[in-house]
Formats: structure tokens, sequence, C-alpha cells
């Protein structure tokens, strides 16, 4: 701070101590400020982290406001990936859009090979990303020039996980794939029985996976080996989320699952009866329809929406039923935790957020037009797609 220039007259004491007053004053006002919007960090994959538990660092302005929006050609499907204040995303008409996240403004786009229905991550300055044609993409981050392209034999829904140099994601020509982050070189790639829809997540040194063959597998991150096979009984196309060593994840069944995936990686001992890895399942008790989403886990939380137009918010040690949220709509998008609120969007096009402890709803917004895609949250502001091929962002006016 200057110091003030000293006056011949003597100032009086009333308008130092006032002037005093108002220095803390806008000091606490600044502080408190910080603590109630101060920005995240990055959004840069589909779940905000390798363990896809869809929690948000830092916070959100009670009050959220419209600041923008971007017409892409088609749906988008997408959820967006935030990095170094440049919003990424893909949509049903071919490209890769790179928008400005302070104006909405198009810095770049990108065209794929076909449809894209994948979250693209970025790492590294790269932005990695399948399209419905099979091919995988790294683009540059500042100038969108293709950097490399890989082939897979079908569509890739899946988005993609980092571990160390490696790229991983799943395809519907059922195969997990591992690439050489650097150059799309095959490292290895490993079978399952069926679709891979959802999104590898990263635990230790595995990758785990589940799909459509109705399996949650570890394998090796390294040699592609697999380390443990859980049975699910059913279809899935959500991610697991994992969380201290457990896997949170819904399923077709109308199941939401909790996995010991220790348990689950321990080889049977001789003559001794291997623990089940399967540590609670919760079954809504009235509508039996499937999950599509991915689940949003904290040490007290894990909320997922269905396809029964519901949101169930459990306890992540027991499965225990906390709270229900009527969304009134299918609720296929994933939601994102940050702070003490959920976001939540619906196939009715409404955006939602709802009180962690009680489930209240505390603020909606309606688009309009359906949403599939999932909140990403970074820099104070909260990004998602709509089936019309809009992108909204909102945050502090």
């Amino acid at each position: 701070m200057k110091r003030p220039i000293e006056s011949t007259h003597q100032t009086p004491i009333i308008y130092v101590l006032r002037f005093t007053f108002y220095v803390i004053l806008g000091c606490m006002q600044i502080s408190s400020d910080a603590q109630s919007e101060e920005p995240s960090g990055d959004w840069s994959s589909f779940r905000g982290n390798p363990q896809l538990t869809g929690v948000a660092a830092g916070n959100l302005p009670d009050d959220l406001h419209l600041l923008w929006t971007f017409e892409a050609g088609d749906s988008i499907e997408s959820t967006a990936a935030i990095a170094a204040g440049t919003v990424y995303v893909g949509s049903l008409d071919g490209h890769l859009y790179a928008i400005n996240l302070e104006n909405g403004k198009l810095k770049w786009k990108y065209q794929a090979s076909e449809e894209i229905k994948s979250s693209p991550t970025v790492f590294r300055n790269v932005v990695y990303f399948g399209d419905g044609l099979g091919d995988f993409h790294a683009v540059d981050a500042q100038t969108g020039q293709q950097e490399w392209i890989f082939h897979a034999d079908a569509e890739i829904i899946s988005s993609a996980n980092v571990a160390g140099d490696r790229v991983l994601f799943g395809s519907y020509d059922q195969y997990l794939y591992c690439l050489s982050a650097a150059d799309g070189s095959l490292l290895w790639k490993f079978e399952t029985e069926g679709y891979i829809h959802g999104t590898p997540a990263i635990f230790d040194e595995a990758v785990t996976i589940a799909g459509c063959d109705g399996y949650l597998r570890l394998i090796n991150v390294n040699d592609g080996l697999e380390l443990a096979k859980v049975e699910l009984s059913d279809y899935v196309a959500a991610s697991a989320a994992i969380l201290d060593n457990h896997a949170y994840v819904g399923t077709f069944g109308h199941q939401i699952l909790c996995i010991d995936l220790n348990a689950g990686a321990a080889p049977a001992s001789s003559g001794a009866k291997q623990a089940s890895p399967l540590l609670w399942q919760y079954e809504p008790p009235t509508r039996h329809f499937p999950f599509y989403a991915s689940a949003a886990v904290t040490d007290n939380l894990v909320v997922i929406g269905g396809r029964d137009k519901i949101v169930h918010a459990l306890r992540p040690q027991t499965g225990e039923l906390l709270w229900t949220y009527a969304a009134k709509a299918r609720v296929d998008a994933s939601p994102v935790i940050v702070g003490n609120r959920v976001f939540v969007a619906t196939v009715g096009g409404v955006i939602v957020a709802l009180n962690v402890d009680s489930g209240q709803q505390v603020w909606q917004f309606v688009t309009g037009s359906a949403i599939i895609a999932s909140p990403s949250i970074a820099s104070g502001k909260l990004v998602i797609g709509s089936e019309d091929g809009v992108l909204y962002c909102f945050g502090k006016r």
C-alpha cells in the first residue's frame, strides 16, 4: 500500500479511523468473494479426473446467470473439456470446436471423419477424441491441427483417459485400446465380449472398464493383461467412478453397485473361499428402469440419475438411500458435484442444482431442448451442450 502524502494540516482522528475501517471492510469483502467464488482448475476430461468421480474443485457463484451461448452445426452429446481458458466440444456435425471460455467466440474447428459423440480429453496441449467412423484423433489444442490419427474398427463413444504417457479408450469393436499419447502407436489392445460404451477409469496401475458384456474388468496399464473380472449380470453403458478403492456404477438392470476393487483384484488363495467384491447393491423400490448416466461420488455421497426420471443419492459405505429428487424427465447426463450442490441435466431440457444434503432444488434453467451431455465446471463457470446444438455457459454476471 502506498504511503499517504503528508499534509501541512493535521488529519482529524475521525478521518483516519474511517479510512482504516473502509480498507479493512474492502479486504474482508475481497477475501469473502475469493472464498465463495474461487475459480476451479481445468475440467480436462469427461468426469473431471482420471478416477471419473464427477467432482469439481473450487466453487460456483450462488446465483448462476447465462453468460453466452454458442451454436454448433448439429446436436451436442459430447461433454465439454475446459483447459487453459478454452472449451473443447464435439458435435454430430463432425466438428470439434475450440471456444473462448470468457466470451464464447470460436477459436477454431476441426473436421473429424464422422459425427462426434465422445467427450474430448485434453492432455499436454493435445485434444484426444474418437468419432463415429472409429477414428481416434489427436489435435493440437492451440491450433486445431491434427497431430495423428488411429483407426479402430467401429464407432468410438467412449471418452479417453490418460495414464502416464498412455491414452486409453474403448470402442464398439469390443476392444479397449492403449496408445502412445505422443504418436498414436498401438501399445496393446484388450478384447472384451461386448461393446465398450463407457470411459475407462484409472485405479493405481490398472485401468477399470465396464461394458455391454456385463463385466467390470481390471487390466494392467503396462501390458494389457487382465488382473480381475467381476460379473455385474447386466449391460453397463455408464462409466465406473472410483473412490477409496471402490467402484460405483449403475447398470441396465436398474441397479447401482459398489465393488471393492482390492477384493476383485486379489487372487483366491488355495483352498480358501474368496470374498465377494460386491459390497452392496441398490435397486429402486418402485420404478425399474436402466441407469445410463455415470455416478458422482464423494466421501459422503453417491448421486446418479436414472431413466426412471429420478435422481438417487446414496450413502457410499452402505448404499443406504439418503434422498431422491423427481426430475420429471429421463436423466442420461451424468451429475457433477461442486461445493454443496449437485448439478443435473435432463432429457426434458432442464438443468437443476440440488442441495447435496437434502436434494432440495436451489437453481434451475430451462433450455427447451433435450440434454444428454454432462456439465463441465472450471474457472467459476458451468458449460453444457444440448440436442439442438447450443452450448451454454453460466457464471457470475
